[in-house]
């Protein structure tokens, strides 16, 4: 069984940075393809970033492209999503996930999830 646990988000004014973590157990982390997903209020929840398990790719939502950046430690079995110049609209809770998946900004490809975190940006 995968176990993933987010953390590292907070509350932080606009232009901030914050960075999360997803520290993944249970299998071999290496093999699996990393995403990050959010979910705020109302809406439904969103693709934000991605990396293949080789960490040769990475993908973006068109709305974090140059201010996110997602990376990985195999090592230590941990996914990052450093964050810059964060706005108000990128307030929601934000989940990390893992799988093999074909398409990486697609949800419901994903089988294992973190409980999500918190990010909160003050106007």
């Amino acid at each position: 069984q995968v176990q993933l646990v987010e953390s590292g988000g907070g509350l932080v004014q606009a232009g901030g940075s914050l960075r999360l973590s997803c520290a993944a157990s249970g299998r071999t982390f290496s093999t699996v393809d990393m995403g990050w997903f959010r979910q705020a209020p109302g809406k439904e929840r969103e693709f934000v970033a991605a990396i293949r398990y080789r960490s040769t790719s990475t993908f973006y939502a068109d709305f974090v492209k140059g201010r996110f950046t997602v990376s990985r430690d195999n090592i230590k079995n941990t996914v990052y999503l450093r964050m810059n110049s964060l706005k108000p609209e990128d307030t929601a809770v934000y989940y990390c996930a893992v799988d093999r998946v074909t398409r990486v900004y697609n949800a419901r490809e994903y089988a294992y999830w973190g409980q999500g975190t918190q990010v909160t940006v003050s106007s």
